[in-house]
């Protein structure tokens, strides 16, 4: 298994929300730009609008639960940010899997 290489730095987030693009579904936001390395690099980002942080924890833990089993199929050489909307709060683990599945298809992420 190999480590989930994540974004740390207030730069890095900024740059991905600023210079990058954006897609959502009804759970979840993407922000994603090339990054330049032969990795991915992922950030989970949620709002208080969620709840309290162990809500918060547990919403990030499922986004980052699906990444990780579904990583393979993403193209290498991206800064990645998911970020949680209200509406995940109420959902379950499936339905994040699949929410993040989709917003991978549509930013054309995914491998064929």
């Amino acid at each position: 298994m190999t480590k989930m290489i994540t974004l740390k730095t207030n730069r890095d987030f900024r740059k991905v929300y600023d210079k990058g693009k954006s897609r959502s579904n009804r759970l979840l936001v993407i922000f994603f730009i090339k990054n330049g390395y032969d990795y991915n690099r992922v950030g989970f980002s949620t709002t208080k609008k969620l709840g309290n942080s162990v809500v918060r924890n547990k919403i990030k833990r499922l986004i980052k639960e699906s990444y990780r089993l579904n990583g393979y199929r993403i193209k290498k050489g991206y800064d990645i940010i998911f970020l949680a909307r209200v509406r995940s709060r109420d959902a379950e683990y499936h339905d994040i899997e699949s929410a993040v599945i989709h917003l991978f298809k549509i930013s054309k992420l995914l491998l064929d």
